[in-house]
């Protein structure tokens, strides 16, 4: 059984039936119960297939959002190999909401930084629910100028909802530390590919996302604001957050439209999380793609293409 969202209700009852008239099976084998189990699956493919056609962003933000995606450690535990990671920012402490280090995709060396949102209670509170610090970002701009000092590309994972907004990481310079980590995107001469995990939140991820490539899985989303905290400060009540998320456009296949991702990384029918492997592989191929098209460009060319690409957004809409 799966942790079922709201809007898969007639998904759960099919799928609870059937789990019933398993154990039924598994107890007492003179009931022949096959047949009815599937016609029931027949019944929840078919529910989950409708469900998934018509998603609304409000929808997908609760997907993307999903306990049981695979998260951005999932993804350097499958892709990567001999995996290092790097800790602390040396000047503060370490961030363990930004995961940072080096390894090898495919034989070949890599840098990867992701932002790591954790699978339970333990985890998220360690990792800060994928909310960095400024020590993170600080991190991850030391990690990306390792990878410029050696030639080696960066692979980006992005899953937060934005930024720390805490006391202390404002005291510790937050804004600074994100800006100074688009700059360092920004001027990497080695290629970087960016994939949008389940959430992209404001200027925490595009600190890590101003990339040659930018990916998102089908039912990501990538925004300035949350839907919550939009809802807050246009009507003071978080509840309208579903006509904030209609009207922000922040689905991949919105975003696709606008020309702010480059493609759109479609997940098994019900979502990344009812099968993490396939969503990993999927994913994998289109990071491949991403740096084999890289590889014949030269540092200034990278440069030239990823400053060229983020100032051509929004100009022809």
């Amino acid at each position: 059984m799966y942790n079922y969202l709201d809007f898969e209700r007639p998904v759960a009852d099919l799928e609870g039936q059937i789990l019933e008239l398993r154990k039924i099976e598994a107890e007492d084998g003179a009931v022949d119960v096959h047949e009815e189990i599937e016609r029931l699956e027949a019944r929840s493919s078919d529910a989950l297939a409708n469900l998934y056609q018509k998603l609304t962003p409000w929808q997908k933000t609760q997907v993307a959002r999903h306990p049981d995606r695979p998260h951005c450690n999932d993804y350097i535990k499958r892709l990567i190999t001999d995996f290092t990671p790097l800790a602390g920012d040396r000047y503060y402490a370490e961030d363990y909401a930004m995961i940072a280090g080096f390894g090898r995709l495919d034989g070949q060396s890599i840098a990867v930084i992701g932002q790591e949102k954790g699978n339970d209670t333990q985890t998220r509170l360690k990792h800060n629910f994928g909310m960095a610090r400024p020590e993170g970002y600080r991190k991850a701009v030391r990690v990306m100028e390792l990878a410029e000092r050696f030639d080696i590309p960066v692979l980006t994972l992005v899953d937060t909802a934005g930024a720390y907004p805490g006391i202390g990481a404002e005291e510790r310079g937050q804004a600074e530390a994100i800006a100074r980590s688009i700059e360092t995107c920004l001027n990497l001469t080695v290629p970087i590919v960016s994939l949008v995990l389940g959430e992209g939140g404001s200027g925490g991820a595009i600190a890590i996302a101003t990339a040659n490539r930018v990916y998102m899985l089908e039912h990501a989303i990538y925004s300035v604001i949350s839907p919550e905290a939009g809802a807050s400060i246009l009507w003071r009540d978080a509840t309208r957050a579903k006509d904030v998320a209609q009207a922000m456009k922040i689905t991949a296949q919105d975003l696709k439209d606008l020309g702010i991702i480059d493609a759109i990384i479609e997940e098994p029918l019900g979502g990344a999380h009812r099968d993490p492997s396939g969503a990993i592989e999927a994913a994998a191929e289109t990071i491949r793609v991403g740096f084999s098209e890289l590889s014949g460009l030269d540092g200034p060319a990278l440069k030239r293409e990823r400053r060229e690409k983020f100032l051509a957004i929004g100009r022809d809409l």
